[in-house]
């Protein structure tokens, strides 16, 4: 088992949604890697936590990585969810399934968990974490 290939998950990940025409008519370019200091504007995408696990077989190491990405809304964006889900819509379509290239060790598959909608920040914001799995050969 090896954590080595999370940072190239990661970039990857980031960079397949930076590179979403689509995701940026939604959120404009507010898509982050890290949690921003104060919360921008309308509607924006982080990444979030990661679980990661041994899943190495009879042909390669490898490990499980159960990643959060986050859709939410600043306290102006809190009227509702249709924007937030529009935007984590387009984050599902884009990683489900996916087949990106990394940087250290091959991605054999990715697939949508679970997705978890909610009133934050006392009700004035909302916020969609939205669960993926990967599968990484490290051989």
């Amino acid at each position: 088992m090896s954590y080595g290939a999370s940072a190239a998950l990661q970039a990857a990940v980031y960079q397949h949604l930076r590179a979403d025409a689509a995701l940026a008519d939604l959120v404009g370019d507010a898509i982050f890697d890290a949690m921003p200091v104060a919360s921008p504007a309308g509607v924006y995408v982080t990444l979030g936590p990661e679980d990661v696990r041994e899943a190495g077989d009879a042909t390669a190491p490898g490990a499980r990585h159960d990643f959060v990405v986050s859709v939410l809304s600043g306290q102006e964006g809190g009227a509702g969810f249709a924007a937030l889900k529009a935007a984590a819509a387009r984050v599902s379509d884009l990683l489900d399934q996916a087949q990106l290239a990394l940087d250290r060790g091959q991605l054999a598959g990715m697939w949508f968990l679970r997705a978890v909608a909610r009133r934050v920040d006392n009700g004035a914001a909302r916020q969609v974490d939205l669960t993926f799995r990967a599968r990484v050969d490290l051989g």
